[in-house]
């Protein structure tokens, strides 16, 4: 069995993490954890050995994917978890505003409404 979780390198990003990190333990679970950004010109991808080093400390089996697919956040994370045949899927929430939610929609909206799984919530 396997546990997704979508990853930013933000407050909420780690708190995901963390909590990802704690349900592929208690479920004796694989996690794999996705970093989806669409790519900007020159924009490098960003570092992601921290994470790493936290996925080896924790001594759960792992799986780290960056993708730079033009698709939304949302359609790559709904997407692992079906393809990893998902159990939980874990995602971080921020607090926004409804005219930020209106203009720039929500990720974690559509995670919610379109998972195959269970989705396990976590705020900062």
């Amino acid at each position: 069995m396997t546990v997704v979780v979508g990853y930013v390198p933000k407050p909420e990003g780690e708190a995901a993490l963390d909590r990802a990190i704690e349900e592929a333990r208690l479920r004796g679970s694989a996690l794999v954890v996705v970093h989806s950004h669409r790519a900007r010109g020159d924009e490098a991808e960003p570092d992601l050995s921290g994470v790493q080093a936290k996925l080896e400390a924790s001594g759960v089996e792992h799986e780290v994917r960056q993708l730079v697919r033009g698709f939304e956040a949302a359609e790559d994370l709904v997407s692992v978890a079906e393809s990893a045949d998902a159990e939980l899927i874990v995602i971080g929430l921020r607090r926004r505003t409804p005219v930020g939610k209106l203009i720039l929609g929500s990720n974690a909206q559509r995670v919610l409404l379109d998972a195959h799984c269970p989705v396990l919530a976590v705020k900062a």
